[in-house]
């Protein structure tokens, strides 16, 4: 059986000491004290541990089923999900005009990772209504955002995204799903998509699928497709149900993980839909939903690692092998715990060193969002950099960051009833969805580093030189941690001359080494806020604090994250520099 603890301390300390929330020039902040936030982060880490965390192993066993057209969620979810609608949880950060709190988007981010580290499947279904509201909400028409924001707010309806089809995943300008136009102003969409989560289920009365397709007259390729509002049950003026759209499921994907969450095969059979934005440009309002989703992402990727963690520093203190090489620590026993064994340390430190790493990483991002919310167009360039290396580095680091939890425990871990082997296989769903981590690494070398010029990058590299620079004169924080991520920088920085210099010559350079520039990029941004941490908690120490224990352990592991992890950027750079030869060596007919 596995357990959840919300890690408040933490998030309180990344909140209000390295974000410093409450003090920021952006409107409302100055109400998002200490006390407010602790009481939020109180209540969500209550309903996770308490309510979400022990549907988590029901979700996996029964999984989800189709019967007669109808989706049936696993046992107790749907008490889970009325728990979580009453809470209001699923409008914390929503416009209040339409019911929301309107709080600040890094405070939603908070509470989702106590949610997904409890019940990663489970929170999909509102996680998905979150992004299709958002696009509703930026490109809908007055009416259209009266009659369906309030009820997704509430989730008395929830929301999908419906973008892949059985012959076209990424390349979108291939779908073949169309949308005929009719005199009503309506549009009758036909076409199958798959792969859909929450695309069907009894938690709400109806379901708002927002469709991508093509209309005629739109071209070929990713201009000519629109983005249409398709509900599962047609509604009327006044908002009520009306008939059922035609609109079903094929079938239940059998999946490796996340079996409490229902992916489904969308039949869409002549079933009316309303143009959500402009027609013809529905990547645009598609990609307001995808951004927001990308970074949720990254968010599944370290928060389902955090649950996995969790489990494996309770099982180290516990399981009995062996005996410290120093000398008996358990004299009284057998044997000693297995934590005190050097290479289980290395195994909970480098998960520890990454975790609070990522959640820094993805509170900041968050904030940079909210900023850009507001019209900082520089914090909505530089997170619009940052989120192919949050959505791909941060998930591919979870999943191995899983792994390493499961190995703690040796047999036991790969032994259902433990729970660890579900941690895995939840964890490994994030690298692949919202686009697969090797389309984050082309899209990071292909678009984002060239974007409005480089600004954004130049803003970054600017960014970790003012660091070091503003606090060269520590020497304790200049040893153990600013001269590391000098080092790590300058490696990002020879990789990305690298691009410019070899990247129009020879393309195939520069995406041969896209991946790796992701982590080098992924890895310098955690030393920045590993630098950023050292600094928030040395400065408590020095004022005096009722908890030094805390800070002194964030300091350690930050140094270790430095020591251990940090000069991997070495080794990215040289395989970044082999360019293409060694990787297009090979003919097609050879492998």
């Amino acid at each position: 059986m596995t357990a959840y603890n919300a890690p408040i301390k933490d998030m309180q300390f990344l909140l209000h000491e390295l974000l410093r929330i409450s003090e920021s020039d952006l409107p409302g902040r100055d109400e998002l004290d200490v006390s407010f936030t602790q009481a939020v982060l109180d209540a969500a880490g209550q309903l996770a541990s308490e309510v979400l965390e022990p549907l988590n192993a029901t979700g996996d066993r029964q999984g989800c089923v189709l019967e007669n057209g109808a989706v049936r969620t696993p046992a107790g979810f749907d008490r889970a999900f009325d728990a979580m609608r009453e809470g209001g949880w699923t409008g914390l950060d929503c416009d209040p005009e339409y019911g929301g709190q309107g709080m600040p988007y890094v405070l939603n981010v908070a509470a989702n990772e106590m949610f997904v580290s409890a019940n990663m499947a489970f929170n999909m279904y509102q996680g998905l209504t979150h992004g299709a509201y958002s696009a509703i909400h930026a490109h809908g028409t007055d009416a259209q955002k009266a009659m369906y924001l309030p009820r997704m707010v509430s989730c008395e309806w929830t929301g999908t995204m419906n973008l892949t089809e059985p012959h076209c995943g990424t390349d979108l300008g291939l779908l073949r799903t169309k949308a005929e136009p009719q005199d009503d102003g309506s549009y009758l969409i036909t076409g199958q998509k798959i792969f859909i989560s929450a695309g069907d289920h009894d938690l709400a009365e109806n379901v708002i699928h927002l469709v991508l397709a093509k209309a005629p007259g739109g071209g070929e390729g990713t201009k000519g497709i629109s983005l249409f509002i398709v509900p599962k049950f047609l509604v009327n003026e006044n908002g009520s149900l009306g008939a059922r759209n035609a609109v079903s499921v094929g079938k239940l994907e059998e999946k490796m993980g996340i079996h409490g969450n229902a992916t489904c095969v969308m039949d869409y059979d002549g079933a009316r839909g309303w143009l959500l934005g402009d027609l013809h440009k529905g990547m645009r309002a598609m990609f307001t939903m995808m951004n927001e989703a990308r970074l949720g992402v990254g968010l599944q990727g370290y928060a389902v690692a955090e649950g996995a963690y969790q489990n494996a520093v309770a099982y180290a203190r516990e399981r009995l092998q062996g005996r410290a090489v120093t000398g008996a620590e358990n004299p009284a026993g057998p044997a000693d715990p297995i934590i005190v064994h050097p290479d289980i340390r290395r195994a909970l430190m480098d998960q520890k060193s990454f975790l609070e790493g990522a959640r820094a990483l993805t509170f900041w991002g968050a904030d940079l969002i909210d900023r850009g919310h507001q019209g900082d167009a520089d914090a909505e360039g530089l997170v619009s950099l940052l989120t192919p290396v949050i959505k791909g580095f941060l998930t591919d680091k979870g999943f191995d960051s899983a792994v390493q939890a499961q190995q703690v425990f040796g047999g036991h871990g790969y032994i259902e009833e433990t729970g660890m082997s579900q941690f895995v296989r939840d964890a490994r769903i994030p690298m692949i969805y919202e686009g697969a981590n090797g389309i984050q690494a082309l899209d990071l070398v292909g678009r984002k580093l060239a974007q409005d010029g480089g600004k954004h990058v130049m803003a970054f590299f600017e960014m970790v030189k003012g660091f070091i620079a503003e606090h060269g004169a520590d020497e304790a924080l200049k040893t153990d941690f600013l001269d590391p991520l000098k080092a790590a920088s300058k490696d990002l920085q020879a990789a990305a001359m690298f691009f410019m210099e070899r990247g129009m010559k020879s393309p195939n350079d520069a995406l041969a080494g896209s991946y790796d520039f992701m982590h080098l990029f992924g890895q310098v941004a955690l030393g920045l806020m590993w630098g950023r941490m050292a600094v928030a908690a040395q400065a408590a120490l020095d004022a005096g604090t009722d908890d030094p224990g805390f800070y002194e352990t964030k300091l350690a592991t930050g140094r270790y994250y430095m020591a251990r992890q940090l000069p991997i950027t070495a080794t990215h750079l040289a395989r970044i520099r082999s360019g293409a030869a060694p990787v297009m060596a090979l003919a097609a007919e050879q492998f």
